[in-house]
């Protein structure tokens, strides 16, 4: 990375000319950076009052680093990000000290900033020494003729003045060069490396994942409540009146009588099929009454006994609830289409922070995930919130599905 900047600024100095808007943007931003080296270099100088000086550099790192990275963003045009956010900055001094971003700052602060600081010293003498020098013959005709001075720049006149044509070319180019120099020295020190920004994205991807389930939770509340207030509520009323009718109007034809018989019957499956769908959207037993009520309902519903033992004693946030029971009944579905067991056996449990479900069958065993999409589509439900689901399924049985869930996203 900071090589590529460094040939990506000799570039840009190469084609502009001399007296370019780069390079004075350059030498602008170079410039601004010697008033920070100010103090350390009179530190240097008084050796009494470097120790102080670093006290107060570690104290000011922060502020430093930001007015370092405000002159890069204003007169360079280039954003550095933050090193460390606000919530991963240690508390006390001693323990910002053990972190090793801060001592790459520190050895910014003290050593390559005041060192780039330098050296735009020298390119700025390059400038004024080129300025000066390229004009010394219109200064020897001001000086009187008397003047030594005079007779003296008469004659060096074309040398000198070809050595400050000569500082002027190349001031461009010491500018650019220094320019990359800070910039791709602020991005590795004062910016996060290449751990430190993958460990940040995977926190980003992380919240953002954490985020979209919750969304897309909260959606199926919404459609599940709607259908339950509007479509079932509307169905609910067209069933009891074609049954209303069904009981009262003895004297109809039996022709009308029977399409009376069957639009009641039709409504009826409706809501059934309509209460099923919302039921898996999101049962509202789980928000109601919560997991645990949620999955008895679920272990009276299984086609096949099952022995329920639940032990929450832990808070569950309501996306990793609505996990947990799709992931319960859409195993339950498994062992009764595929595993041809008698029982199961559903134990839930919360423990640091983790939900731990355990869904045991004596069926005949043989569960392969990679086999089938059922095991398949459990894992990912699982995955979805940082969970996992391992399956231990020898041939003969019995089958053990094991969940584990965070409790908190």
């Amino acid at each position: 990375m900071p090589s590529t900047t460094l040939r990506r600024a000799l570039a840009r100095s190469a084609e502009r000319p001399p007296w370019s808007a780069g390079a004075w943007r350059d030498t602008r931003f170079i410039a601004a950076g010697i008033p920070m080296a100010l103090p350390i270099w009179m530190a240097l100088v008084t050796s009494k009052a470097f120790l102080p000086l670093i006290g107060l550099v570690l104290v000011g790192l922060r502020l430093l680093t930001m007015a370092q990275r405000s002159r890069l963003r204003a007169l360079r045009g280039v954003e550095v990000p933050l090193l460390l956010r606000s919530t991963d900055i240690p508390a006390g001094l001693l323990t910002r000290l053990r972190t090793g971003v801060n001592w790459r700052m520190i050895g910014y602060h003290l050593l390559v900033a005041p060192l780039l600081a330098a050296a735009a010293v020298v390119v700025l003498y390059a400038w004024g020494a080129g300025l000066a020098m390229s004009t010394v013959f219109g200064w020897a005709w001001v000086m009187p003729h008397t003047s030594p001075v005079r007779e003296l720049w008469l004659a060096l006149n074309i040398p000198v003045t070809l050595a400050g044509a000569l500082l002027l070319f190349a001031a461009p180019w010491g500018a650019a060069l220094l320019a990359g120099l800070e910039e791709a020295a602020a991005r590795r020190l004062l910016g996060p490396g290449r751990t430190e920004a993958l460990e940040r994205r995977v926190e980003e991807i992380a919240e953002s994942r954490a985020g979209l389930v919750d969304a897309v939770d909260a959606e199926r509340r919404r459609i599940e409540r709607d259908l339950h207030d509007g479509a079932q509520q509307r169905l609910t009323s067209l069933a009891m009146n074609l049954g209303l009718a069904r009981r009262t109007l003895k004297d109809l034809p039996p022709v009308a009588m029977q399409v009376i018989v069957d639009a009641h019957e039709e409504a009826q499956a409706a809501i059934d099929e309509l209460r099923d769908l919302v039921r898996g959207l999101h049962p509202a037993v789980l928000e109601d009454r919560g997991l645990d009520a949620a999955l008895s309902g679920i272990a009276a519903r299984a086609p096949l006994p099952v022995r329920l033992d639940v032990h929450l004693v832990e808070p569950i946030a309501p996306t990793v609830e609505a996990v947990a029971y799709f992931t319960v009944s859409e195993a339950l579905t498994n062992v009764a289409k595929h595993a041809g067991a008698s029982r199961v056996v559903l134990s839930v449990r919360t423990s640091g922070g983790r939900l731990n479900l355990v869904i045991s069958d004596d069926g005949r065993g043989g569960a392969d995930p990679a086999r089938g999409t059922g095991l398949t589509g459990l894992r990912k439900r699982a995955a979805s919130v940082d969970g996992t689901l391992s399956v231990l399924s020898p041939l003969g049985g019995p089958t053990t599905i094991t969940v584990e869930l965070p409790c908190v996203l």
